[in-house]
């Protein structure tokens, strides 16, 4: 059963900047394939600057729990979470879907 991840932030002030040049680095490397991985988003608040959310989704939890403990995960994540004032972590299963 597919899952998405969802994981809200709100940045530190000045910091939009550093999360896009680090969440460039993790997409190149997920450009490179990741076992289980489907989509991943960076989406920015068109509202307020510091809100952001990042999305994945995947075939199977477990999946993505394989790549989210990895020594490579946390080493690509790091600067990311530097520019973090908060963040709140949602997991979801898809129950339904359409894609045209």
């Amino acid at each position: 059963m597919a899952v998405r991840f969802a994981l809200e932030v709100q940045l530190k002030p000045g910091r939009s900047d550093d999360v896009r040049r680090g969440y460039e680095a993790l997409r190149e490397r997920l450009a490179q394939g990741v076992p289980g991985l489907r989509a991943h988003q960076l989406c920015e608040d068109a509202d307020d600057e510091l809100h952001w959310l990042i999305t994945s989704e995947w075939d199977d939890a477990e999946s993505n729990q394989a790549w989210e403990s990895s020594d490579e995960h946390r080493a690509l994540t790091m600067p990311l979470r530097d520019c973090w004032e908060s963040a709140k972590r949602s997991h979801f299963e898809v129950r339904s879907e359409y894609r045209p």
